[in-house]
Formats: C-alpha cells, sequence, structure tokens
C-alpha cells in the first residue's frame, strides 16, 4: 500500500483540508496548488493546513507518489511563504491607520504603541516562532505592519522562519516518510506536528509570566502614604 492511500483512509480532516486530497492527482498543477495555499496561509487565510501540508508533500516525494524534485518543492514553498508575509505586512501596514484612526473601542492607537513596543522588544523571535504556530503564522504579519516593525529586521527574520518551516517540514517529511512506522501513522504525525508547533509559544508565554513574577517580587514595596 502506497504512502498517498495511507494518508486517504487514515485522515481525519475534511476532504478540504486533507494533505493528500490537496496534493495527490493534480499532475503538474501540484507544484502551484502547493505554493497558493503557503502563499494564503502566510498573509490572508489562516484556515489551511500549511505543516502537514508540507509535511505531506516530502513524504509523497520521498515514496514516489508525488512526482516532484524535491528542491525545486523547497524552493518553491519558501518563496510562496515569504512574498505571502511581504504581503500580510502589506496589508497591516496600509490598513492600520485606517482602522486605529478613530480610536474606536476596539481600535486604539495605544493598541499600536503597545504593539510597537512589544514588537521592538520581541519582534525577531515572535516572527520567527511564529511561523510554527496555526493561525498565528498568518496574523504575526499583520501585527508587524500595524505595529510598524521596523521592515528591514521584519524582512531579515521572516526569511529565517519562512526557510525553516517550508524548506525544515518538507525535508522532514522526506527524510520520516520512508520509515514505516511514520508512513503509516499519518494521523497520528499530523496530531503531533500541531502539538510541537504550539510548543514554542507556550513556552515563551510561560517564561513571560516567570519573569512578570520574578519582577514583582524584588520591586521595592510603595511607601507609606502620610496622614
Amino acid at each position: 500500500m502506497s504512502a498517498a492511500q495511507n494518508i486517504d483512509q487514515m485522515s481525519i480532516m475534511p476532504d478540504w483540508l486533507n494533505p493528500e486530497i490537496l496534493l495527490n492527482g493534480l499532475g503538474p498543477t501540484v507544484l502551484g496548488v502547493l505554493c497558493l495555499i503557503i502563499f494564503a496561509e502566510s498573509s490572508v487565510f489562516p484556515v489551511l493546513p500549511g505543516d502537514s501540508l508540507l509535511f505531506t508533500a516530502g513524504l509523497l516525494i520521498a515514496n514516489g507518489d508525488l512526482e516532484l524534485p524535491l528542491w525545486l518543492a523547497c524552493v518553491c514553498a519558501t518563496a510562496a511563504a515569504l512574498i505571502g508575509n511581504v504581503v500580510g505586512y502589506g496589508i497591516g501596514w496600509k490598513a492600520g491607520p485606517a482602522l486605529f484612526k478613530k480610536n474606536s473601542r476596539f481600535f486604539k492607537q495605544e493598541y499600536v504603541d503597545q504593539t510597537h513596543a512589544f514588537l521592538e522588544k520581541h519582534g525577531p523571535k515572535a516572527v520567527v516562532l511564529a511561523r510554527f504556530v496555526p493561525f498565528v503564522r498568518t496574523f504575526i504579519t499583520w501585527i508587524a505592519g500595524i505595529g510598524r516593525m521596523d521592515p528591514k529586521k521584519y524582512f531579515t527574520y521572516t526569511v529565517l522562519g519562512g526557510i525553516l518551516w517550508a524548506t525544515g517540514l518538507i525535508l522532514l517529511g522526506s527524510l520520516l516518510g520512508t520509515i514505516p512506522l511514520i508512513r503509516d501513522n499519518v494521523d497520528a504525525i499530523f496530531i503531533l506536528i500541531v502539538l510541537i508547533s504550539v510548543l514554542p509559544i507556550a513556552f515563551e508565554y510561560l517564561k513571560g509570566r516567570r519573569e512578570k513574577k520574578r519582577a514583582a517580587a524584588v520591586a521595592p514595596a510603595p511607601e507609606p502614604q502620610q496622614p
């Protein structure tokens, strides 16, 4: 039984999110579909299976079920991810001032200032880690644009994150896809990918909480008010 048949029989995802269905049977158009999905998830549409799609592409290539050069898949998927991030950043940069101009209940200038301060402190790390977190990888591009993160810094770390994510997951799928235990338990691998993707952001959240508690513990007590 081929890797494609295993994925088709086991996948718990709806058909329109099933990576095997998205990649199988498309012939010469498969590379374009792969790039389009990666671009869309990296810029405007978060509800797409980017992690599992990249991993599955590498797995199918390794097992001969997808006739596509591995290097070409890596280059094109990475380029699509980077272009998507540029578009998302541009959307945030252009739309941000209009959204926050009226200082409504949900769109206040102070939120932009807070976002800018956060990105100045954690921007590079956030841009790279966000690549591996579903939904966050889409929204971080808008946030970086709205918060006016330094373009040079943003694009530098976007390139790093894009290579680690797109090329890294395709190569991982290619390397692990030849192992029968991995090939025959694709559903479990999809779930594991999602869980691993969330770990970095959870770690940063817990780390931030510990730092706040530590800072509060060493902060001087307020002076008593004079009667």
